[in-house]
């Protein structure tokens, strides 16, 4: 049994997919292996011109030293140097370009390209590109210095150019490949946060209705078990009935889909409010609805209920929903507003009604919570029949076939 869990624990270890390169790693990695291989093939000129051990090894010191001040100017953070530090840097970079000419003549070949390229980089508007010509001429006058014929001229002026510009892209692109990179890791933070938003939107709205309607039927039945057992054991079956409702919402909120129907949630509420002694007229007449219209005006009267068991201590409750043309409305109303102006406002801008405005504004719909001249508080959502988005894509075709 031993050996067998070994050799599968081998197993899984050996075909076990390693993690991929970082994007960004792989992109700055490439390019400074190309100018590496530049250098290599300033070395193999070299070598093939038939110089001494100590000649080459000097090229090779040349080409090392040069290598890591490129790698350090197609790094991101050279582009922010002040400019005094840039171009230091680039005179730099000029004199260990063109005095190894003076040694090694030619087989220096087109080291002048990563000049070019580093001037391309850190420098902005027409100077670059004329400083990169400029290169381009001193190529040209380098080997007119040699005796080269023609073709050798362009040859080196040609590699000295291509060289520049493919440094100078593919830094570019690097940058471009760290952005990208770094903008899927944001949104991906985006997403993760809003999802936390989502889920903890659901709880309040789901698990707060849920947990007053059993805190307030607890107390009920806390009061009857001395005086009617009967009745108190028949509440404790509601009780069970939302105790298990709530716990299908908490996992159909883990799943991220959640259907509800307002009517059922009106007969609900209508039931809970009885229970809790408050006067409660319940009139829904808006057959026809979009699931997430349904859904949404839902959780609306669901939080409106709970508002009215939290805070108020009303003792009259009228629901109403009604569909008016390609609209529909939902009214809460009560009379249980508090006296004092500060649990006024906590009740009129806490999280739960801020929540279910912006569920409602989703959808295309406006919600009002208010106190009327009357006296009484009235929570309204209109939305529209359908939501925009559906809406929309369903007159998309309409207009095509016009088109």
């Amino acid at each position: 049994m031993t050996d067998a869990f070994v050799d599968a624990s081998a197993a899984s270890a050996v075909t076990e997919p390693h993690p991929p390169v970082p994007p960004p790693l792989l992109a700055r990695t490439i390019t400074l292996v190309v100018v590496l291989w530049y250098g290599v093939v300033v070395a193999l000129n070299v070598l093939w011109s038939h110089a001494s051990a100590s000649r080459l090894w000097i090229s090779i010191g040349c080409v090392t030293v040069l290598f890591a001040v490129q790698a350090l100017l197609t790094s991101s953070g050279a582009r922010r140097w002040p400019a005094r530090r840039r171009w230091t840097a680039l005179a730099t970079q000029a004199v260990m370009t063109y005095v190894p000419f003076l040694f090694f003549g030619l087989d220096w070949g087109s080291m002048s390209g990563p000049l070019a390229g580093s001037c391309l980089l850190l420098l902005s508007g027409w100077l670059p590109w004329l400083l990169y010509a400029a290169i381009g001429a001193g190529e040209v006058l380098i080997a007119q210095l040699a005796h080269q014929n023609a073709v050798m001229t362009a040859y080196l002026t040609a590699s000295t150019m291509i060289a520049g510009v493919i440094l100078y892209g593919m830094t570019r692109l690097t940058d471009l490949i760290t952005e990208v990179h770094r903008s899927r890791a944001e949104l991906a933070r985006m997403a993760v946060a809003q999802e936390r938003l989502r889920f903890a939107r659901d709880l309040h709205d789901l698990l707060g209705y849920s947990l007053s309607a059993i805190t307030l039927q607890t107390e009920l039945i806390y009061r009857l078990i001395p005086s009617r057992p009967e009745q108190a054991r028949a509440e404790t079956a509601s009780v069970l009935q939302i105790a298990r409702q709530a716990l299908a919402d908490v996992r159909l909120v883990a799943r991220g889909y959640r259907d509800m129907s307002l009517a059922a949630e009106a007969a609900s509420a209508a039931e809970i409010l009885r229970a809790a002694d408050i006067r409660a007229q319940v009139g829904v007449d808006c057959a026809g609805l979009h699931p997430v219209i349904d859904t949404v005006l839902a959780t609306v009267l669901r939080e409106g209920v709970t508002n009215v068991l939290r805070h108020s201590k009303a003792q009259h409750c009228s629901i109403t929903a009604v569909r008016e043309g390609d609209t529909v409305r939902l009214t809460l109303d009560n009379d249980g507003v508090p006296e004092q102006p500060a649990v006024r406002s906590k009740d009129m801008s806490g999280s739960g009604i801020g929540n279910l405005r912006h569920r409602v504004e989703q959808v295309g719909g406006r919600l009002d919570a208010a106190v009327g001249p009357d006296g009484r508080f009235r929570l309204t959502a209109q939305a529209p029949v359908r939501p925009i988005a559906v809406a929309d894509a369903e007159r998309q075709p309409a207009r095509s076939v016009a088109a």
